[in-house]
């Protein structure tokens, strides 16, 4: 399994930036993938989700309509597309994949939101 995400850097407050993740390596059809994400000495923390099968959505209160979840089956690729950015949301993003039972982490791309 090999999860590889793209598309963080610098952005200023209220601009915009989409994360992409690439996903190889399992069945992208039957998976649910997420988004984490992380600041130095916190938890990791729940971004948003989607239902690779049913395209239903989920995401963290502090993102609610600001940030889109959606997929593109046909590249196995996931995409967060991040609006009204704020610099509380300056954290490495994680890609995640949930199949069959087992977790499935990217490497990570820096988001930096800063003026």
């Amino acid at each position: 399994v090999q999860l590889v995400e793209s598309g963080g850097g610098l952005v200023q407050p209220g601009g915009s930036l989409r994360l992409s993740c690439a996903a190889s390596g399992f069945t992208f059809g039957s998976s649910v993938m997420s988004w984490y994400r992380q600041t130095p000495g916190k938890e990791r923390e729940f971004v948003a989700a989607i239902s690779i099968v049913s395209g239903r959505t989920n995401f963290a209160d502090s993102v609610k309509g600001r940030f889109t979840i959606f997929r593109d089956n046909a590249k196995n690729t996931v995409y967060l597309q991040m609006n009204s950015l704020k610099p509380e949301d300056t954290a490495v993003y994680y890609c995640n994949a949930l199949w069959i039972a087992k977790n499935y982490w990217g490497q990570g791309t820096q988001v930096t939101v800063s003026s």
